[in-house]
């Protein structure tokens, strides 16, 4: 029997390898929390019986079956645990130029990496590549990929629904309930806030275009392709995965590619709790709180009145307890509460989902505060960049979290008072399970979402692109339409307005010239 169930499981495997499509990841942003998906995803099709070749700069620390890695480790610096205080200082006034600098631009002079030089000159025949995955973010010259290897593209964006990304997919963006990515509206706005919703997203949108299209340079030299403008080369995305709910993210149109798969990396394929922290926060019966602020930043790098601040805070909670996360402990400013455990890395979602934790102080990334939702945790926000102040204000707006804005504004009075509300009114934690059962409640999971549209792409190639990429904006917003329209009413109106004129003239006038006639023999006689 054990015989022939082995035969049987291997039949299975040869089978799923023989159907299995060969695909190419790319993924060469070296941020971790974006990796987090990202990884889960390479990893699920690889079980599936996928060959996966994955272009990244974390590879797997043990190899798996059906799963090779192209690593890029150590060809850009480090951002995991390596972000100081001083370094959120120049991210305080964030830009679309430098954005593109950081995470385009320089992504993109990755192709000059030997790997890339050989993918790039001798990909893969035997058999070739039947389909390319990629992130999307601020690095579209990864797009020429799909071109040159002439097989579709699957993109998936780590966020809500990038601005930028409606004009170059055929997304219907609607400024007056859709707000933008960095906006704090809900979807009720009024005219001033529709005013600057509208303003906010198209001109977010021109400048992305506008500073990623000097990326055609590198894709000129490294794929020889000669596109006109960038957007062009998005024209190579059959299907869009957006790491976004509407249960958090509001109601929005999409078009047929453009699919919700928010909390795609939620699977379960979790690291276990240590024995240390497992009994910390098995003994926590008055409750614990988690805090971290992220994959990058250095809580031990903040200024010493800061960390006092969070110690006497954390210290007044007492008996609540503390999981902090704190890159090297050794640096952390001396006094910390009995009360407060310290570690450099926990098991997020396995923390999360402890029945004693009582709340998440977050900087607010978007993974992060997904596997908040996931698992009914209410949140304290301290936003320090990019879309984290958004991604707080979302739950804000649902009185889920309490956001103390910034930074530079923690006082041991603030902190205290918000620990103390999220601890002692219920509301915060019934809003954030109420929306949490919206979350999870769907007919099929994140990612088995996610593998059915990127098999069924891979079958039947680019077919879910929306047709409005075939028209001019004009042409979409149907201005065309509206002026013929318009065009033939005036010239109805004036035809009308003529032949009025003319009856008037014909049955008054010559009744007229009758009575100036008479008029005029009256005054002969």
């Amino acid at each position: 029997m054990k015989v022939l169930l082995s035969v049987f499981l291997a039949i299975l495997a040869l089978d799923q390898i023989a159907n299995g499509y060969r695909i190419l990841g790319v993924f060469p942003l070296h941020g971790k929390s974006h990796w987090i998906v990202h990884e889960a995803l390479m990893k699920e099709l690889a079980r599936r019986g996928h060959q996966v070749d994955v272009i990244t700069h974390f590879p797997l620390e043990k190899p798996i079956p059906n799963y090779r890695d192209i690593s890029l480790k150590g060809s850009m610096p480090q951002v995991h645990n390596n972000m100081s205080a001083s370094d959120l200082q120049g991210l305080a006034t964030p830009s679309i130029a430098m954005l593109v600098g950081m995470a385009g631009d320089s992504i993109c002079n990755l192709l000059n990496h030997p790997k890339m030089q050989e993918l790039i000159k001798n990909p893969p025949q035997d058999p070739p590549y039947d389909l390319v995955i990629q992130e999307l973010f601020a690095a579209p010259c990864y797009l020429a990929f799909g071109r040159y290897l002439k097989v579709p593209t699957v993109a998936t964006v780590a966020s809500v629904f990038h601005d930028w990304l409606n004009e170059v997919s055929g997304n219907p963006m609607n400024p007056a309930y859709i707000p933008s990515m960095f906006s704090s509206y809900g979807q009720r706005m009024n005219f001033k806030e529709r005013l600057t919703n509208f303003l906010l997203m198209h001109y977010l949108s021109w400048q992305m275009h506008y500073y990623t299209n000097r990326q055609l340079t590198v894709v000129k030299e490294h794929f020889g392709i000669d596109v006109p403008h960038i957007k062009d080369l998005y024209k190579e995305i059959a299907v869009y995965l957006v790491n976004s709910h509407h249960s958090l993210n509001a109601i929005r149109p999409m078009t047929t590619n453009v699919i919700e798969v928010g909390g795609l990396h939620l699977t379960a394929d979790e690291d276990p709790l240590s024995p240390e922290v497992q009994k910390w926060l098995d003994e926590s019966k008055d409750g614990c709180i988690y805090f971290t602020l992220g994959s990058m930043v250095r809580i031990e790098t903040f200024p010493k009145e800061l960390i006092q601040q969070f110690y006497r805070a954390f210290e007044k909670i007492a008996p609540v307890r503390v999981l902090m996360k704190v890159a090297k402990k050794e640096d952390l400013l001396p006094g910390l509460p009995k009360n407060v455990m310290t570690q450099s890395w926990f098991p997020q979602i396995p923390v999360l989902k402890h029945k004693n934790i009582r709340a998440f102080i977050t900087h607010g990334g978007n993974g992060g505060t997904l596997e908040a939702l996931h698992c009914g945790v209410p949140m304290i926000g301290i936003p320090l960049f990019g879309d984290q102040r958004i991604n707080i204000q979302n739950y804000v707006n649902k009185k889920a979290a309490i956001s103390l804005n910034s930074i530079d504004e923690i006082t041991e009075e603030k902190l205290t008072s918000a620990l103390n509300n999220i601890l002692k009114d219920s509301t915060y934690r019934e809003n954030i399970r109420k929306m949490s059962k919206m979350y999870v409640d769907r007919p099929i999971s994140p990612m088995n979402m996610s593998v059915f549209w990127i098999e069924y792409v891979a079958k039947y190639g680019n077919v879910l692109q929306s047709p409005a990429l075939n028209l001019y904006w004009w042409q979409q917003c149907l201005l065309d339409v509206y002026a013929f329209i318009l065009a033939v009413i005036i010239t109805v109106l004036y035809i009308a307005l003529f032949i009025l004129r003319k009856l008037k003239n014909l049955l008054f006038g010559s009744r007229a010239k009758k009575d100036s006639a008479a008029m005029k023999s009256k005054k002969n006689k």
